[in-house]
């Protein structure tokens, strides 16, 4: 099965919480990785998120530890929602 990662960052323009992680998390740049798969067997290309994640601090921190932590997909667009612009970066 083909799979695909695209990889975003996201502005979050308030401090959020997220589930299981200790913590309020600053606003700011966050980049996200979502990984899909091919849905077989369409007359056209289809693809489904299978996982979700955000990288943790937030890129403006600079920080060398870094977590990698999977997300609610409910919950960043609702992190999304409250903030209209975000950039897109195939990988």
């Amino acid at each position: 099965m083909s799979t695909r990662t695209t990889d975003t960052i996201i502005h979050v323009s308030a401090p959020f919480e997220l589930p299981d992680i200790d913590g309020i998390h600053p606003a700011g740049d966050y980049k996200i990785v979502q990984d899909e798969e091919l849905i077989e067997g369409l007359s056209r290309l289809a693809y489904q998120r299978v996982a979700t994640f955000i990288h943790l601090p937030s890129i403006s921190a600079g920080s060398r530890m870094r977590r990698f932590v999977k997300i609610d997909p409910v919950l960043l667009e609702h992190l999304l929602s409250a903030t209209p612009s975000h950039q897109e970066h195939a990988s």
